[in-house]
């Protein structure tokens, strides 16, 4: 992914001999005849193992402006989801720049796929092309900084909060070798989640149908959001000003003492003059954005008493009757001071006419209203509903539908509850408010029913997650370490029954209370269809499988067909197949490097064999003697050698390098033993030069003490220096 015409399809078929269509450079960087549309994919050729590369559209590119950036996000996330390399192509001289190094793009894919995907380590390789005159070292940490920063500043949800980014993503520069990538240590060496190449298609497919259908990457365009905020402070200052307007106050306190003469024409201009100043200053944003303001501007400057008394908190039906008596009773005032008694005139068709406008804008009002207090309600449940049911849904345990059915319960009746206390103010008629309540309580059902098939479309990712929790965590919740002694086998039965456990619970939808045998059936047919007295019985419960429904289930109550089901159980042992493999390898590998005595029967045989040499080394005790030395020197040569470290590895490594070490440590151990054999003939003659010291100052101790004085006496005589 990069920008557009920066060289992408151009470096995929030098770096792995595809043929994707290149751009002509002497034709210009026109999206729609020469550059990348959409996303291709091909085999790279002389690379083992199999490699696929997909090439995508560019960024930022002229042609689509600003609305076309949903399929961007879109593409980007896809590659992100799919992939295990991504090559992110870019300028030299674009490093530290906002918009032209894809940083708001690569924010919004980040904090999307944490939400959608299950968290695999990715590898993003930076392709720096026509590198300036700075050093490579001075580049690197500015771009690293940038995506750490994006990392940083992407909400994560609760269980990614303290997680680094290197716990996602490792940086590569485009120097490693794609070789035997998927090897230990290579660039797709870290396995986990790998999905089989005969179930790429399937998922791919699978990842493609979520992103389409997540709204979190249809955001409006820049200039759109531009208008939507700028729009509306203009539209709250012109209705300020027009507030404040002096001529607008002198004309409402006229009103208040009667009618004012050409009342109409100096309301009108005062209106036109705000309205005409707000399109001045909104012209040049977005002509759907400031049209939409300018009408809710203009709804609120004509905003009369009815409305006002509804939104100061009156009830519907008191101010709709008082609002309408006020005006019928200004209206017969004025009619009974302006009559003529001679002209004889008629008031009552005008009279029935104003009550009908009366009328029917309270009715206008009263739909809007309704609509406004529904839509309020809904939006309440929304947000009551969908967060705990999603993660009661994730738990996916016995109680996930009794919790999730007491949660619609108690929160519908607090809906209905407050919806039926704010209708009581209109003064409606039973049948219809009974139907708005129905109506409220059914939304709130199609809430969980709707949230439960969102979740059904993510059952795979779930049942990973669940599997590898499970598989890869002991009971304490801490990383399993794989020791020799564990029952793989119960562990892994153990992880596929709770995976098995979160499908069917997502299996049906259950907010009637009504039993059903779904989890009996998956798991005499998935889990236990290998044990030898179930085998007749899952020759049965296989074949109920192969149905489109599920027995005592309705079908408008299916998430998941018993077919569907067999096809992600299916994919879901293949993508975990690798991991209980390479468990099994490091708990054989354990088990093999913590066992080094030999098996009972060659001990056994050990026994009878050498029952001769045995009998031998009772009759001549010396031998006993020599095996012991024999002991001593081997087992300082297993501590010197390190033989259990080097066998490790493997045998043929270990004899390697035991050969090479063998002579040398031989003879340090022989030197060693030289050096401490002569250590106590040294300690001897020290000993015995000691005591013959000692002898000799007892000896002339004497001499020793007679001749004391005489050295002091010399020692107290001047001494010539020039004898």
């Amino acid at each position: 992914m990069g920008p557009q015409s920066s060289g992408k399809s151009t470096l995929l078929n030098h770096l792995f001999g595809t043929n994707f269509r290149e751009m002509d450079a002497f034709s210009g960087r026109h999206v729609l005849l020469f550059t990348t549309k959409g996303i291709w994919i091909a085999r790279c050729a002389g690379i083992e193992p199999c490699t696929v590369v997909m090439d995508l559209k560019g960024t930022d590119g002229r042609e689509r402006g600003e609305d076309d950036t949903a399929f961007e996000k879109q593409s980007a996330l896809f590659a992100l989801a799919v992939s295990n390399i991504v090559l992110i192509n870019m300028w030299c001289h674009d490093i530290g720049r906002e918009q032209a190094a894809n940083k708001p793009l690569l924010k919004t894919v980040f904090q999307v796929m944490m939400r959608l995907f299950s968290p695999r380590k990715k590898i993003l390789m930076f392709v720096i092309r026509d590198k300036t005159r700075t050093p490579l070292e001075n580049l690197e940490p500015v771009l690293r900084e940038d995506i750490q920063k994006i990392w940083d500043s992407v909400p994560k949800p609760q269980a990614h909060k303290e997680t680094p980014l290197s716990d996602f993503f490792n940086v590569y520069n485009l120097r490693q070798r794609f070789f035997q990538s998927v090897a230990p240590g290579g660039l797709a060496g870290n396995r986990r989640g790998v999905v089989p190449a005969n179930a790429f298609a399937f998922s791919a497919k699978q990842m493609w149908q979520v992103i389409k259908e997540n709204k979190d990457l249809d955001l409006p365009a820049h200039k759109v959001m531009v208008a939507t905020v700028r729009c509306e402070e203009i539209a709250n200052e012109k209705f300020a000003s027009f507030i404040a307007n002096e001529n607008w106050r002198e004309l409402e306190e006229a009103v208040q003492s009667g009618p004012v003469s050409r009342f109409g024409k100096k309301l009108s201009s005062i209106l036109q003059s705000c309205l005409s100043e707000y399109d001045t200053e909104a012209t040049y944003f977005e002509e759907g954005v400031r049209s939409s303001k300018k009408q809710q501007l203009q709804e609120k400057l004509l905003q009369d008493a009815f409305e006002k008394a509804l939104n100061a908190g009156e009830a519907f039906s008191s101010s709709a009757d008082s609002c309408a008596q006020s005006c019928m009773s200004k209206f017969d005032k004025g009619c009974e001071e302006a009559v003529i008694e001679q002209a004889k005139w008629d008031t009552s068709k005008t009279r029935e006419k104003l009550q009908r406008d009366i009328e029917a804008h309270i009715s206008s009002v009263r739909t809007e209203k309704l609509s406004e207090l529904t839509t309020l309600y809904q939006s309440k449940l929304n947000v009551a509903l969908s967060g705990p049911v999603e993660a009661l849904l994730d738990g996916a345990n016995d109680e996930a539908w009794p919790a999730i059915r007491k949660l619609l319960k108690r929160e519908a009746k607090l809906a209905v509850y407050g919806l039926s206390d704010a209708l009581s103010g209109f003064d409606m008629d039973k049948e219809t408010q009974n139907k708005m309540l129905t109506d409220l309580e059914n939304y709130a059902r199609g809430i969980v029913e709707t949230k439960a098939k969102e979740e059904a479309g993510r059952a795979l990712m779930r049942m990973k997650d669940r599997f590898a929790t499970i598989f890869s965590h002991d009971s304490d919740s801490m990383p399993r370490v794989w020791t020799g002694k564990e029952d793989i086998r119960e562990i892994t039965k153990m992880a596929h029954s709770a995976s098995l456990k979160l499908l069917s619970v997502m299996a049906v939808i259950r907010l009637d209370d009504e039993l059903d045998n779904i989890e009996k059936t998956l798991t005499l047919a998935l889990v236990n269809s290998t044990s030898n007295n179930a085998t007749n019985k899952s020759i049965s419960t296989i074949d109920s499988l192969a149905s489109s429904t599920w027995e005592q289930v309705a079908p408008e109550k299916t998430l998941i067909t018993p077919v569907q089901f067999k096809s992600l159980w299916r994919q879901f042992k293949n993508e975990t197949e690798y991991t209980v493999t390479q468990a099994i390898s490091a708990h054989e590998a354990n088990r093999r490097n913590n066992n080094w005595l030999p098996p009972p029967w060659a001990m056994l045989a050990l026994v009878v064999l050498g029952f001769n040499e045995f009998m031998t080394l009772l009759r001549n005790p010396l031998w006993l003697l020599v095996l012991f030395v024999g002991y001593l020197v081997s087992k300082a040569l297993w501590v010197q050698l390190n033989i259990s470290e080097e066998f490790r590895n493997g045998a043929l490594p270990g004899l390697l390098s035991l050969s090479t070490k063998f002579l040398p440590t031989v003879m340090n151990l022989l030197k060693k033993l030289a050096e401490d054999g002569q250590a106590p003939a040294t300690n001897a003659s020290q000993n015995s030069m000691n005591s013959l010291t000692q002898s000799e100052v007892t000896t002339n101790g004497e001499s020793s003490s007679s001749s004391s004085s005489s050295s002091s006496l010399v020692r107290s005589v001047p001494i010539d220096k020039s004898a």
